[in-house]
């Protein structure tokens, strides 16, 4: 089992949420999240005093899947997610060592079904 982590643009999130669940990819979290840094291009860049710094919307993705689906869910989430301008975003991949689902209190990767 593997936890994917996409950072993408926040305007992308419908589109490529909508191909994951084409794929039947459900279970899923989404987490809205500022990027700092310069990596953004000027039109999408916010000032804020409180992060003391420059900084743009975006959404975490985080997505449970097996191993042999890591790569199909990968290039669904770069192709419905990529403009081809820079800060598009980053995909990350772990391991994960072990699932336990809180009402029935069943392990492993069935208790996510």
């Amino acid at each position: 089992m593997k936890l994917i982590k996409a950072y993408i643009r926040t305007f992308m999130a419908d589109k490529v949420i909508r191909a994951l669940k084409d794929l039947n990819i459900h279970r899923l979290t989404t987490i809205d999240v500022k990027r700092v840094g310069d990596e953004i291009e000027d039109d999408q860049v916010a000032l804020s005093s409180e992060l003391g710094s420059t900084y743009t919307t975006m959404v975490k993705l985080e997505i449970v899947c097996q191993d042999d689906c890591i790569s199909m869910v990968c290039d669904i989430i770069r192709e419905n997610a990529r403009t081809g301008h820079k800060g598009d975003g980053l995909i990350t991949i772990s391991p994960i060592e072990e699932v336990i689902h809180i009402r029935t209190g069943k392990e492993g990767m069935e208790s996510c079904g």
